[in-house]
């Protein structure tokens, strides 16, 4: 998060991650429209309508004194472009981990968590992170329970799990004012005030 004196504004950045077609883009496009903002998300995709680097959009909230700019990204869940995966986490104060809830999906979501845990390192039992088991509405899901052991959720500090349905939107919304909860609350346990946090000059 980057903090603006100056100009009274507040930067966070959130991500999207998790395996091909498990529903972060349509997740992110879903809380978009929430805010009616979703012809705002800039895409890059092939011909199938696949994300090939990311996607990105900013929300913003103000009140009064302050402005809250938070920018979103979804990563690319395909292989061949998974160079780019650790450049979007690059600066992250946040990841909603989107998890394929179908069982033929199991592995798949266990090797992106792989992933992910990797890319930060020791740095990532601090990092806030919502594990989204999405596809609810889909038949054939994997017992949630399970994958939760798998990952050993209970290492993790900022950690929160819930259920979503991102073609109806269901629990996108949830899942995202938890998110902020989980942000901000770790600032706070880390010395909001640490170095590199806080902008003092004009952008």
């Amino acid at each position: 998060m980057i903090i603006n004196l100056l100009e009274k504004t507040l930067n966070m950045k959130i991500v999207y991650y998790g395996p091909a077609l498990s529903g972060k883009t349509t997740s992110f496009k879903s809380l978009c429209d929430h805010f009616g903002l979703k012809n705002t998300i800039l895409s890059i995709e092939n011909s199938l309508g696949r994300t090939l680097f990311f996607d990105y959009g900013i929300l913003t909230f103000q009140n009064e004194s302050w402005t809250l700019k938070i920018h979103m990204y979804s990563t690319t869940g395909q292989d061949f472009y998974e160079v780019t995966r650790p450049i979007t986490l690059k600066g992250v104060d946040g990841v909603f981990f989107v998890a394929d809830s179908r069982r033929k999906a199991f592995e798949r979501n266990l090797i992106f968590w792989s992933e992910l845990r990797d890319s930060f390192k020791n740095a990532f039992e601090n990092l806030p992170i919502i594990l989204c088991f999405n596809k609810q509405d889909l038949p054939n899901k994997f017992p949630p329970i399970l994958f939760s052991k798998e990952v050993e959720k209970s290492k993790i500090k900022n950690f929160d799990v819930i259920y979503t349905t991102a073609s109806n939107g269901e629990g996108i919304l949830r899942a995202f004012e938890r998110m902020l909860e989980l942000v901000f609350q770790n600032y706070l346990d880390n010395e909001f005030m640490r170095p590199g946090m806080i902008n003092y000059a004009q952008s």
